[in-house]
């Protein structure tokens, strides 16, 4: 049977949306090991592939069953603020209560016959936290090598999501969000129904708290639910715009554009129909960073982008003047 969360009203008036680079990172990890059925990723996973094979991860896929089975919510548990940073989920499942981890690690291993009787899996048992410090530093490790480099390319389609659906819940209600959160998800008689998730006896269902909200670039084609108390119950769903994130090409500016700015300069500012970074832009490109970051500063004197501090990164977006210029192929004099 598929899986019904039914919301009462201090569900629905507690409903919120988050953003979590832990939940992503593992979200990823669980890709690798099923890679077949995430097509949308391939020019991903083809980039990611000798990085992969430089990792040794045995013991975070000890704990990644096949699809159907349970990962340890503690290795990506619902974020407690919109907008954590990776450290600070990474702090938060390092001071992960043993008792807590052994039994969601117990519950983990019994999806794969034999492996709690293993070596590997008393091993992890055995040391609960150590089993814990182990992999939250290959969580680190990973994130690092996977997912930190593209990250503010993959926040920006996330933020992207939840403004777009934050403005579907602003001009129809809860009800336009609901019913159009994914084609598998069912939004009736007060009842969130996920077709595609299988319930079990054990379901977290909604108290009160409210339901977390999660896009997510990778967990597509699936819904996913956390269950597990004490967690809040939480729903992650492929983000919109998903699909385009690695398979996008490189768009071609106008020509009149190309030759009023010249044809890297008139590229760059094609190339943010999303918020980059200056790295993203240099990879995307194939230019040299301090080449990319003369053009954003060129671009952004003329008014043509404006950027921010995210984190670690700086984030560069165009202005309603440089969408213009793209829009008409034209030089300022004409907009």
């Amino acid at each position: 049977m598929p899986l019904a969360l039914p919301l009462g009203t201090d569900d629905l008036t507690r409903c919120r949306f988050a953003i979590s680079p832990l939940c992503q990172t593992h979200e990823a990890l669980r890709m690798l090991r099923r890679p077949s059925r995430h097509g949308y990723h391939r020019s991903w996973l083809r980039r990611m592939r000798s990085t992969v094979t430089g990792l040794d991860l045995a013991s975070l896929w000890l704990f990644m069953p096949p699809p159907g089975g349970y990962t340890p919510d503690f290795l990506g548990a619902p974020p407690e603020e919109p907008y954590p940073c990776f450290e600070d989920e990474l702090a938060r499942m390092r001071a992960t209560d043993p008792a807590l981890a052994h039994a969601e690690m117990t519950r983990s291993l019994a999806c794969t016959p034999g492996l709690a009787e293993s070596p590997r899996g008393r091993g992890a048992l055995d040391d609960p936290a150590a089993t814990v410090r182990r992999l939250a530093d290959l969580t680190e490790l990973a994130w690092h090598a996977l997912l930190a480099p593209d990250w503010p390319r993959h926040r920006a389609v996330l933020e992207a999501d939840i403004a777009h659906r934050s403005r579907q819940a602003a001009d129809g209600g809860l009800d336009a969000l609901l019913t159009g959160l994914h084609p598998a998800v069912d939004w009736a008689d007060h009842t969130l129904t996920l077709r595609r998730y299988v319930d079990v006896p054990d379901a977290q269902r909604p108290d009160g708290r409210g339901v977390l909200l999660m896009p997510s670039v990778f967990v597509w084609p699936d819904v996913v639910s956390g269950f597990a108390r004490p967690w809040q119950p939480t729903v992650i769903y492929p983000a919109r715009g998903m699909g385009r994130l690695h398979t996008e090409p490189v768009p071609r500016p106008p020509e009149a554009l190309a030759r009023l700015l010249g044809h890297q300069r008139a590229t760059v500012l094609a190339g943010l129909a999303t918020p980059s970074s200056t790295t993203d832009l240099a990879r995307r490109h194939a230019l040299a960073p301090s080449t990319v970051s003369a053009h954003l500063s060129v671009l952004r004197e003329a008014g043509l982008l404006v950027s921010r501090r995210q984190g670690h990164y700086v984030l560069y977006g165009r202005t309603a003047l440089g969408d213009a210029l793209l829009d008409r192929g034209v030089g300022p004099e004409a907009v």
